[in-house]
């Protein structure tokens, strides 16, 4: 079998996460479908496509989650709700990115402290900038909520 490729051009390689899509299929293991949903995502040009790719990708997650086998999956879930976040800012459907973004946020508790989790963390950072603050306090900062003078 050839090698797959993670290129985001479908006809780019004899094997490729399409092919390795149609070969897991829908009911393949959670963890398997939640990261080449993930991945497949990234390569859709209309955000709708996108949108489906990210969905399918969070519900298989939640899939294993339910199945209690979701701890290696728990270090996606930032990602994958800034990922719906953004989706969600490209059709212009801003309370639904900002319910992710605020999911996004509060699972980054998983994400460790390296560079894909300060990535991560600092990508969820300029979304809520670019959402505005929405009134949470606290949400400018990864660190305890100020205490405020009485």
């Amino acid at each position: 079998m050839p090698t797959p490729t993670m290129s985001p051009d479908p006809t780019d390689g004899a094997c490729n996460i399409f092919d390795l899509w149609a070969e897991i299929g829908e009911h393949g293991e959670p963890l398997h479908r939640c990261t080449l949903a993930h991945y497949l995502a990234d390569t859709q040009d209309d955000p709708s496509d996108e949108l489906a790719w990210d969905l399918r990708a969070l519900s298989a997650a939640d899939e294993a989650d339910g199945a209690g086998g979701a701890a290696g999956l728990r270090g996606f879930y930032p990602s994958l709700h800034l990922n719906l976040a953004a989706d969600y800012v490209k059709l212009g459907r801003t309370e639904a990115a900002r319910s992710h973004l605020h999911r996004a946020r509060g699972a980054a508790t998983a994400l460790g402290d390296d560079g894909y989790g300060d990535g991560v963390r600092a990508a969820i950072s300029r979304l809520e900038l670019r959402l505005g603050n929405d009134g949470d306090p606290g949400s400018d900062s990864w660190g305890p909520p100020r205490q405020r003078p009485e």
